[in-house]
């Protein structure tokens, strides 16, 4: 397994005190990303498109070299488009995805009220919205986890059954997040954390604390259930905004949780 740096931050249209390293750091990251320095305005909709772009470019050469599973720690949720894309084109499309976030990550550039690509990237790797982002073959098989906070385009997608949705009342019951990734008819699953779906009481240091949502333990149990029924073939960890070492230290669980759910696969 390796363990790739992303400090992405133009995906969240904001920069935070640290984009990710100290969690990088903390996790053994075997390598680094480059990002650049700068942020555009909206093109097309989308902030920071050309920055966007070119840190998929440096990660998509980064995947091609890897040896075994990757578990990517960003930055802003746009860092998993590239790791999406390499699994979704390795696994086939019996690739599921476990996207565990307050959000919904579903808008489009037409949708979006902030132009933060960060909130369109479940969407993109869904095969909707811009044609230079949208992965193709697209991912159809998803379990939306955690998730409390919705764009009415992003409710619309849930209500049309594009997405399982689990909330974060029922993800916390044992045997829930399970069921509804076999519910997929999943071989294989991308995992996604994006660090707001805790409960800011659980974890002070995501970039959008949201209340209302799961624990630590809540989280980690649910990545073992998962990883029981199906093979995690990717992973990510996304939206850490802090370089406090103790709340960073609350994480430690979580990133083995997510090391031994791959370890199977290496």
């Amino acid at each position: 397994m390796e363990i790739h740096a992303v400090p992405q931050h133009q995906g969240a249209a904001s920069s935070g005190p640290d984009s990710g390293q100290a969690l990088a750091l903390l996790a053994g990251a075997d390598r680094w990303i480059d990002v650049p320095p700068t942020r555009s305005s909206a093109v097309d909709g989308i902030l920071c498109r050309d920055e966007l772009l070119a840190v998929r470019r440096a990660q998509e050469k980064a995947l091609a070299e890897a040896r075994g599973p990757v578990l990517t720690i960003g930055g802003d949720c746009g860092v998993e488009l590239a790791p999406l894309a390499f699994a979704r084109r390795r696994f086939g499309h019996k690739l599921a995805v476990a996207w565990f976030d307050a959000h919904g990550d579903l808008n489009t550039p037409s949708t979006s009220p902030s132009g933060a690509f960060h909130g369109m990237v479940l969407a993109a790797a869904m095969g909707l919205g811009d044609p230079s982002f949208v992965l193709s073959p697209r991912v159809s098989r998803v379990a939306l986890i955690g998730a409390r906070s919705f764009d009415p385009f992003e409710r619309r997608q849930i209500w049309e059954g594009r997405v399982r949705h689990v909330t974060p009342a029922a993800a916390r019951l044992a045997g829930v997040v399970s069921s509804c990734v076999l519910e997929t008819e999943a071989e294989a699953v991308y995992l996604h954390v994006d660090l707001d779906v805790l409960d800011p009481s659980s974890f002070d240091g995501a970039r959008f604390r949201s209340p209302g949502g799961m624990s630590i333990e809540s989280v980690v149990s649910a990545i073992g259930e998962i990883s029981r029924v199906v093979p995690i073939v990717g992973a990510g960890i996304t939206e850490c905004v802090t370089d406090d070492q103790a709340s960073l230290r609350r994480l430690v669980p979580l990133l083995e949780a997510v090391r031994a759910g791959m370890r199977a696969l290496s």
